[in-house]
């Protein structure tokens, strides 16, 4: 079996900074009483509200068992609220809360300091070219034949 140095390999250190990224918005995020689900709803809520909770398990990679019932919690701490789709009454929309402005500024402003600590020391233009580089590594990921089934295929040659 061969030997890697995995303190190089760029998928493991991926992984290890998501985890620790993850980990420091969690310590955060505990002074606004929420939990990691919880944030992490409602930080894809502020990006695209009005998501039907189908599309919101799909894109949490939760069952949707398993949010109905966050989000039930949520709801009835006016964390979100959910809504009727106007087209399809069996499906629900679901919204930030009305009174979620205050947390969702504290989250934002958390995730912005947090961001600047991780960066600390990476002059502007490595900044850019950092997350310039992500985008492209999440572009060849995403543009990947059979990705969106789970499955992929080795590509011959390679």
């Amino acid at each position: 079996m061969l030997k890697e140095d995995l303190s190089r390999n760029f998928g493991f250190i991926l992984h290890d900074v998501a985890r620790l990224l993850r980990v420091s918005y969690d310590r955060r995020m505990r002074a606004l009483g929420l939990t990691r689900s919880q944030w992490w709803v409602l930080t894809h809520l502020y990006r695209n509200e009005g998501l039907t909770q189908s599309e919101l398990a799909d894109l949490l990679e939760i069952e949707r068992p398993t949010l109905g019932r966050m989000l039930d919690r949520m709801s009835a701490s006016g964390l979100i609220r959910r809504e009727e789709d106007s087209k399809d009454r069996r499906m629900k929309r679901v919204y930030l809360g009305e009174n979620i402005e205050s947390a969702m500024k504290a989250m934002r402003g958390a995730a912005a300091e947090m961001r600047r600590d991780a960066l600390a020391g990476l002059s502007d233009d490595q900044q850019t070219e950092f997350v310039d580089l992500l985008l492209s590594i999440k572009t060849n990921l995403t543009s990947l034949e059979n990705f969106s089934d789970g499955s992929q295929s080795v590509k011959k040659g390679k």
